[in-house]
């Protein structure tokens, strides 16, 4: 008998609790609807912002890719063909990618497209002669924006500032990407670059960098290690 009462007394609780909350929800409807708006815009400006972002990064790769193929077009006589358009010259080439590639750093400032229009933009300044200017892109480029494509950046800024004849700040550059590589820079890359570029004056610290990658797994990696060794030996 006891045992009923209570069921008998959840029973009446669940009701009474029921009914409170029906009742509350009649008083405020009202409040509840605008809540709820409130709640349905948020995830409507959610699902909206995402889509925008997926829009805006498909515009910024867009026009570095548009930007990019004017980089890669071939020097030569026009061919009359549309889709294999032509430069007359390197410096022809540059000076349209140049424009094509400010316009990306314009248009999207602190974007990776813009980091990565940085990066070409001293690779077209390199083709072209013009080192200091090429410098000047490529730090902006490895200092800017993911570590990954800085990499790319920093890779050849140590090149360039070799040619500048700052071998020192070379080297720097080269061990830092030793020490840290990334995924399109790999610590044996840097180190051939740097064994390369070390071995006219410190060929045996040279040789110490090359040797452990004549050995190496990646048939790339071992065949450009046993390249590099015998043009030590000749030097």
């Amino acid at each position: 008998m006891d045992r009923i009462s209570r069921k008998e007394l959840k029973k009446d609780k669940f009701r009474e609790e029921l009914a409170s909350t029906v009742e509350y929800v009649g008083l405020h409807r009202q409040q509840m609807v605008r809540y709820g708006a409130v709640v349905v815009a948020l995830v409507l400006a959610v699902l909206g912002w995402r889509y925008y972002s997926k829009q805006k990064s498909a515009e910024r790769e867009g026009a570095l890719q548009a930007a990019m193929d004017v980089q890669n077009r071939q020097i030569g006589p026009e061919t009359g063909n549309e889709f294999l358009p032509t430069f007359p010259t390197v410096e022809a080439r540059a000076n349209a990618a140049n424009k094509a590639f400010n316009d990306v750093i314009a248009k999207y400032p602190g974007s990776d497209e813009a980091q990565i229009a940085y990066y070409f933009l001293g690779v077209a300044a390199n083709d072209t002669g013009k080192t200091t200017d090429a410098e000047k892109y490529f730090k902006v480029a490895s200092e800017d924006g993911s570590r990954e494509y800085g990499s790319l950046a920093k890779y050849s800024l140590a090149h360039v500032e070799y040619a500048l004849g700052k071998p020192a700040e070379g080297e720097r550059l080269l061990r830092s990407l030793i020490e840290k590589p990334t995924i399109f820079v790999s610590k044996d890359q840097a180190s051939l670059s740097l064994a390369k570029l070390i071995a006219p004056t410190r060929p045996n610290e040279a040789r110490k960098l090359v040797e452990p990658l004549m050995t190496s797994k990646n048939p790339a990696v071992s065949r450009a290690a046993l390249t590099a060794m015998s043009e030590f030996s000749q030097q």
